[in-house]
C-alpha cells in the first residue's frame, strides 16, 4: 500500500524539505551551529527584529540577537538562554526582551533547544514569540491590582484599629466570647493585609519597579528576628522552630533587608503552614567563600515529585497541600523566586512527600 506521503529520496531533496519547514514556522526561529554563530533564521525572526538575512546569516548569535533586563542593561553572555541550554544540554524557556533594529525593545517568550549528537551540543535551535500584545494587557492588570490593593488598605486598617480599641476596653467591657470573635476579626485582617502586601510586592516585580535598596545588613539578627514574629504560629501548631546562630553572628552581606526578610519570612511561613502539629521547622546559615547559604527545613508533607517543576509557578499550589490548606493563593514562592532573582541569588529545594522539604537560598556576599 502506498504511503499519504512520498518521503524525499534523496539528501538534497530532504534539505530542501527541512529548509521549507524551518521557513514556514510561525514564530521567530534561529538555528546555530555549536559556536554560536547563526546558520537558519526564517521570515518571521526577521520581521519581528528589523534586520535582513543577509546581515545574520554566519553572524554569532549573541552580538545581532541583542538581549537587555528591563532597566536596559544587556543581559550576560552566561544568562542568556542559548547559553545555558548549551552548557545544560536542557531545553531552557524564558521571557525576555530584544532589542529592535531601530533601537525599541520587544517582549518575547524563548525556547532553546540543544542540537545534540554524539552526547555533545553541535548547535541550538532558538523559536521566540512577539508578546507585546500580551505584556500590555498584564502591564493593564497590574495597574489593577496596584489600585484596588491601596483603595483596600485604608478600610482594613479602620477595621484592625476599632478592633484592638474593642478588645482592650476603650469602649466599655467585652465579654470573653466578644473578645474571641473581635481577635478572629483582627486575624482575618492581618491575613488581608499580607495578601494585600503579597499583591503589591508582585506588581512591583513584574512591572520593573522593585528597587533593591542595597546596603551593609547582618543576616543574623534579621534571622532571629522572623524566628520571633513566626514563634507564636509555631507555637499554636506546637512545632518546634529553631535558630542556631553560627559562630559568626557578625556575619554580614550587602543586599536589601526588606526584601531578605521578605524570603526567609515567607519560607518560614510555608514550612510552620505545611508542617503536622508536633513537627519541626529548623533555619540554618553558611557562609562560603563567594555567598551565603540559607536553609529552610521542615518535617512537613513535601512535594510530590510530579509538582516540583512547577513549584515556582504563579498560582501553582501541589494537590497534597491544598487538602490541608484551602486558603492559600499559590502566589507565595512565586514572589520568593522573583525577589532572588531580583537580588542576583538563587533558590533551589530538595523534597521528599511526606518528609519535608528544605528550601535553600544563596545571596552573593
Amino acid at each position: 500500500m502506498k504511503p499519504d506521503i512520498d518521503i524525499p529520496a534523496t539528501i538534497e531533496e530532504q534539505q530542501v524539505l527541512a529548509e521549507a519547514l524551518f521557513t514556514s514556522i510561525g514564530e521567530g526561529a534561529i538555528a546555530t551551529d555549536e559556536f554560536g554563530k547563526i546558520t537558519r533564521i526564517n521570515p518571521r525572526a526577521l520581521d519581528i527584529l528589523g534586520t535582513s538575512k543577509k546581515e545574520m546569516i554566519g553572524a554569532w548569535f549573541p552580538k545581532k540577537i541583542k538581549s537587555v533586563k528591563e532597566d536596559g542593561t544587556p543581559v550576560s553572555l552566561i544568562d542568556r538562554p542559548i547559553t545555558r541550554a548549551f552548557l545544560t544540554g536542557k531545553i531552557i524557556t524564558e521571557k525576555g526582551l530584544y532589542v529592535h533594529k531601530d533601537g525599541h525593545t520587544i517582549p518575547v517568550t524563548i525556547t532553546v533547544s540543544p542540537v545534540i549528537l554524539e552526547g555533545k551540543p553541535v548547535g541550538a535551535i532558538e523559536v521566540f514569540r512577539d508578546i507585546t500584545v500580551e505584556a500590555e494587557v498584564d502591564k493593564l492588570k497590574s495597574d489593577f491590582i496596584s489600585l484596588a490593593s491601596h483603595q483596600l488598605r485604608t478600610p482594613l486598617s479602620a477595621i484592625k484599629t476599632y478592633s484592638h480599641m474593642l478588645i482592650d476596653g476603650y469602649m466599655g467591657e467585652v465579654s470573653s466570647a466578644q473578645k474571641k470573635s473581635l481577635r478572629t476579626i483582627i486575624a482575618g485582617t492581618n491575613r488581608m493585609n499580607e495578601l494585600i502586601s503579597t499583591l503589591l510586592n508582585i506588581t512591583r516585580l513584574e512591572s520593573g519597579n522593585m528597587v533593591a535598596n542595597i546596603k551593609e545588613v547582618y543576616p543574623v539578627r534579621l534571622l532571629e528576628e522572623i524566628v520571633k514574629e513566626h514563634a507564636l504560629s509555631a507555637a499554636d501548631r506546637d512545632i518546634h522552630l529553631i535558630f542556631k546562630a553560627p559562630k559568626s553572628s557578625n556575619l554580614s552581606i550587602k543586599t536589601d533587608a526588606l526584601l531578605f526578610k521578605e524570603i526567609l519570612s515567607n519560607l518560614v511561613s510555608n514550612a510552620i503552614k505545611y508542617t503536622p502539629e508536633g513537627g519541626k521547622v529548623s533555619l540554618h546559615v553558611k557562609k562560603r567563600r563567594y555567598d551565603v547559604l540559607f536553609s529552610v527545613a521542615d518535617s512537613g508533607v513535601g512535594i510530590p515529585k510530579h509538582a516540583q517543576d512547577q513549584i515556582f509557578t504563579k498560582f501553582f499550589r501541589a494537590q497534597n497541600v491544598v487538602r490541608q490548606e484551602t486558603s492559600g493563593t499559590g502566589l507565595g514562592l512565586y514572589l520568593v523566586k522573583g525577589i532572588v532573582d531580583a537580588l542576583d541569588g538563587k533558590i533551589w529545594f530538595e523534597s521528599q512527600e511526606g518528609k519535608g522539604t528544605v528550601f535553600y537560598v544563596c545571596l552573593p556576599k
